[in-house]
């Protein structure tokens, strides 16, 4: 830390000291419930406080925690795991609703101490995640979503096939292609060969109602806020992709066209399928065309044919994801929606 206070105190209102505006606190060194130095947000900043400095402070090992609420009592257990560690934890952000806080650690958790501290954090419903180098959103970028049961709740394919009757068929083929036991470009097929017949008309209801994810609205508007580019890259298909790339203005939308002839659809897929390897392309293919570097994209998905994506972007986010995503993802969101993606970025 380049410029710091100590301030000694046998207990600490952490909450307080990290959300004071008056004296624009970023950073609080702990050893214990004992301050041992704070960083100032700004090194002109008026405060009444001695001046020193922390030495050979590392950041052996950092969490980033989102979620609904961040208050005292959640940072005093959080104190608790590791009582007589030195460690830091960083101003509370509050973006949209969701509040985050990043702890560093100046010596590594033991096995014992982390799983405690993820399954405080999962009990309250707190996402924790270990730090990435992560995009900033004080420069241009681009986060590609997949759409079905991430960019929106359902799985459209799903949706169609209850029109058809074959239902719960065709969940089975989507539940094992999104874990990746399948092909997916032949799992596809499969499935869309089942819906042959069905009237086109009986798509509207579907393509005009899309449910979207709780956080999607906000996500999209804090990153064409920061002159983000926001796209969608699917398996499913252009009669709805379209139509979420139009009711959220998104600029890009790359899913696969449903074969139809009188009205009908005819069980195939037309054109190139949409699979890993396409997604993958649709991130560097629109990266490069806005002239964005790699490590200024993000791709958020959950199902295996988003690991080629998530893997090509530089950041890459499970979100409410199979567990094969998850363990192969930088971070994970599962108790958060949309939303949190933002508030994981403040700590870039």
């Amino acid at each position: 830390m380049s410029q710091n206070s100590l301030y000694l105190a046998p207990q600490v209102d952490v909450f307080t000291l990290l959300s004071s505006v008056s004296l624009s606190i970023k950073h609080i060194v702990l050893q214990g419930r004992v301050v041992v130095g704070l960083q100032l947000a700004s090194p002109n900043t008026d405060h009444n406080l001695a001046k020193c400095t922390v030495e050979n402070e590392t950041s052996v090992q950092s969490f980033i925690i989102t979620g609904t609420m961040i208050n005292q009592s959640f940072i005093d257990q959080l104190i608790a795991i590791s009582p007589s560690s030195q460690w830091t934890i960083s101003a509370i952000n509050e973006v949209i609703g969701v509040w985050s806080v990043q702890l560093q650690y100046a010596q590594r958790l033991s096995d014992e101490q982390r799983l405690t501290l993820i399954k405080m954090c999962n009990e309250q419903c707190f996402d924790i995640n270990e730090k990435v180098k992560l995009p900033t959103l004080a420069e241009p970028g681009l986060v590609v979503l997949d759409m079905d049961s991430t960019s929106i709740t359902i799985e459209c394919i799903d949706e169609i096939a209850k029109l058809a009757g074959v239902g719960q068929e065709v969940a089975e083929i989507t539940e094992l292609a999104m874990q990746g036991k399948l092909d997916f470009s032949q799992s596809l097929r499969s499935r869309v060969s089942k819906l042959k017949g069905i009237e086109l008309s009986l798509l509207d209801e579907i393509a005009h109602n899309l449910p979207l994810m709780p956080g999607m609205i906000e996500l999209v508007e804090q990153f064409k806020r920061h002159n983000w580019k926001v796209a969608i890259a699917s398996g499913g298909f252009t009669y709805f992709a379209d139509n979420l790339k139009a009711l959220l203005c998104l600029d890009a939308a790359v899913s696969n066209h449903l074969g139809a002839a009188n009205g009908h659809l005819t069980g195939e897929v037309e054109g190139q399928i949409v699979d890993a390897q396409v997604k993958a392309d649709t991130v560097e293919a629109l990266a490069k065309k806005y002239d964005i570097d790699l490590s200024q994209t993000i791709a958020i998905g959950d199902g295996a044919n988003d690991l080629k994506m998530m893997d090509k972007a530089a950041l890459g986010i499970a979100f409410h994801a199979k567990t094969l995503v998850q363990q192969k993802a930088d971070v994970a969101i599962n108790q958060g929606d949309l939303k949190s993606v933002i508030a994981l970025l403040l700590h870039s």
